[in-house]
Parts: C-alpha cells; structure tokens; sequence
C-alpha cells in the first residue's frame, strides 16, 4: 500500500513514517519543509494546485494527514491563519485525496468540546469548540467528510511521542533546571502516546465504517496529575509540582486561551465494535519513558 504522510516532520508525522514502514507499506513522506532522505517532498497543504500534483504523482491508497497548527495560543491570535492551516488544509487535502481514490485518516483533537460536560465525550455528542483552534479543526473534520467518501477522523488528546518538542519532555527539562514546577490542575484529559495512536489507526483502518473515532489511552488525569506521574516514573519524585486553576496559569504563563476543563474522550465506536483494547496511560508512559532513557545513552 502507498501511504502518502502530511505533517511528516513532525512529531506524530515522525512516528507515522516508521510506524507504515515497518509494516511493510511505500511511505511518501510530505511536510511544509523540506524533509531528510528519499520518498519526500516540501508540500503546502493550503494550496490546492499542489496537493492535487502531489496526489496524483504518487496515487497513493492512504492518505495519513497529520499537519496542522497546534500551537492553541497562536491559533487565538491569527485565527486565519489558523483555518487556512486547519479547515483549508483539510479540504485541500482531503477532496486531492478523493480525486485518486484513497483512504483519508485525518487527526483531530479533544478541543472540539467545551469542557462542561459531567463524564467523558463521546463520538455523538455534540461539539461547542471554546478556542479558533477548536472551531478550526472542528472545520476542517466537516470538510474532510464532506470531500472524501472514505474518511476516519480520529479524535485524540494530550498527544506526546518520542520526537520533537512535548509536554512529558518539557516537563522533565524543567525540573532539571528548575527544581520545582507549576502545572494546571483543573483540566483533565487523557494523555496519548503517539504510538498506540497509530496502532489503534491502524485496527480502525480494517474496518469500513469510516467516520469520527475517538483514540486516546484509557483513564484520565489533570495536566497536574500527569506532571507528577512524570517525574514519579523518571526518578525525579522529590521535585515540588505546585497545582494552579486554569486563570492562575493563564495570568502566570501567558495563555489567555480558554481550554476545556474536561476533555476526557470515550472510545465510543471502538467500544460498540469491541475494538477497544488500548491500555491505560500509565502503561504507555512508562514505555515513552524508557524509549527515551534509551534514546538518551544513545
């Protein structure tokens, strides 16, 4: 199978390309910037004229779409620039893909919802974005759907891995250099290691009921909760993690942006198929963790 990447050099995109690899499929690897090695290209996904020669040079059979702007905050502040990237991008992609035929798997995120919510979110209920950054990426899962006949959305939350910049990692730099941390406490959400995302991708992609899909590890926790758990695992309990409500870590970090103070996903279609197999957070935490010592005596 020819699996064409958007967002390659990222850190999930990163992931994305070893994870296909390994089994077996032709990986064409894009992202906004030029890109390492074989099998890549620059692609603006805003562009349509360009996706579609990229689509149709490559034909591929899957389509991982994974770019997007993440940073929520300067969503806020640009927020054309965030839909150009997200609802756009989507829809340039998404209708290129449905012209050669392929399979869309396009992320998304937990910030669809508002956060009121007494339980966890399901695939059904509503979506109420509090941020451009979840109205924009809210768009641009509408407009996947409605350009590509064979669409999965996967909505995911807390995302890390072991490339480029995260919060396990930021955390971890921190209290080597710090000594003592400051971390919301009353948001929660399910952490997501980028690995059991794509491998719970790759399980939904059997299967031919396309549509919106809910991924993250099982359980819940605060941003604060998942710091401590952090540092617990990686030796270092002893550093101070004070707790801090969402406005008090707005005023001290300069993130006005409101997020949702509950985001926790429920794997509602995966659940009905009896599909849902992906472990707790604790576990893939611990494994990202010893990834990482590894990666770090390397």
């Amino acid at each position: 199978m020819r699996v064409l990447i958007t967002g390659a050099g990222g850190m999930l995109g990163t992931d994305a390309r070893a994870f296909f690899a390994r089994h077996g499929h032709q990986v064409i690897a894009t992202d906004q910037r030029p890109l390492e090695g074989s099998g890549s290209e620059p692609l603006n996904i805003k562009d349509y004229a360009s996706v579609r020669a990229v689509m149709q040079e490559h034909r591929p059979d899957l389509v991982f779409h994974g770019a997007a702007m993440t940073n929520v905050d300067g969503c806020e502040r640009d927020p054309d620039a965030a839909f150009a990237a997200n609802a756009l991008g989507s829809w340039c992609v998404a209708t290129a893909a449905q012209e050669v035929g392929a399979i869309l798997v396009a992320i998304s995120t937990d910030f669809v919802f508002d956060g009121t919510k007494d339980g966890p979110y399901t695939e059904f209920d509503a979506p109420n974005p509090l941020s451009h950054y979840g109205a924009s990426k809210l768009a641009g899962e509408r407009m996947a759907m409605q350009s590509c006949a064979r669409t999965y959305i996967l909505r995911t939350s807390w995302l890390y891995g072991t490339h480029g910049r995260n919060f396990p990692y930021t955390i971890m730099e921190r209290a080597r250099t710090q000594g003592e941390l400051f971390v919301v406490a009353d948001q929660f959400g399910a952490p997501t290691f980028t690995r059991d995302l794509l491998a719970t991708a790759y399980q939904i992609m059997q299967t031919p009921l396309y549509g919106v899909y809910h991924v993250c590890n099982a359980g819940r926790t605060s941003w604060h909760g998942f710091a401590s758990e952090i540092l617990r695992m990686a030796g270092m309990p002893d550093v101070p993690v004070h707790a801090l409500t969402s406005e008090e870590c707005a005023v001290k970090f300069g993130t006005p942006t409101r997020r949702p103070k509950n985001s926790v996903l429920r794997r509602y279609a995966l659940e009905l198929q009896h599909k849902d197999v992906i472990r707790p957070w604790e576990d893939a935490l611990g494994e990202f963790l010893a990834a990482a010592n590894a990666h770090d005596k390397t």
